[in-house]
């Protein structure tokens, strides 16, 4: 690793590849949809055993409020409709844009399919850094922003979308119970 003064600011490089600046501009075009695309096939061939929105990683926080959170600071409603449906694009994926039906059956396995999906596009997004191994130094600041950009949006609206649908099943997981116990 090579470090360097810049303007008072320590720039350490983790270039190990010195390719033309042409090349490796190239090299991050070809190598984010490779990235983007193996990230959802791995995360589509983990089991669902994997995906339970009541893990640690996918639970809603209470500072979420149940998702309420991402329509108060982004309002989420507003632009969700147009991001794509990953489910709609690769084979055997599951398509979430719409609830196709309410069934209990079916809700749980949009909140494994939301799971998946956040998983997939947080597992997307670490690779960033490994363009810094043939880029400038600046290359791997803009390589996550746009990391950032193009995942962040879809696990938001995971985040959100997810707390709403575990609420709808719950509601008919007790009113099921309620006209067993009549």
């Amino acid at each position: 690793m090579e470090r360097k003064k810049n303007k008072n600011i320590e720039v350490t490089r983790v270039q190990i590849f010195y390719l033309p600046k042409t090349y490796a501009i190239l090299l991050c075009f070809v190598l984010w949809p490779v990235f983007q695309v193996a990230a959802a096939l791995l995360a589509l061939k983990m089991n669902d055993a994997h995906f339970s929105h009541q893990s640690f990683l996918y639970r809603c926080r209470k500072w979420e409020k149940n998702g309420s959170v991402y329509q108060k600071l982004f309002k989420v409603r507003a632009w969700k409709k147009f991001l794509p449906d990953g489910g709609a694009v690769i084979k055997g994926g599951y398509r979430k844009r719409y609830l196709s039906t309410l069934s209990n059956e079916n809700l749980e396995k949009f909140l494994v399919e939301s799971c998946r999906a956040e998983f997939g596009h947080l597992l997307a997004m670490l690779p960033f850094w490994v363009f810094g191994l043939f880029a400038p130094p600046g290359v791997i600041l803009w390589m996550l922003l746009y990391a950032l950009v193009m995942n962040a949006p879809c696990i938001i609206v995971q985040r959100y979308n997810r707390p709403r649908v575990a609420g709808l099943l719950c509601n008919q997981e007790q009113r099921k119970e309620s006209d067993e116990n009549i």
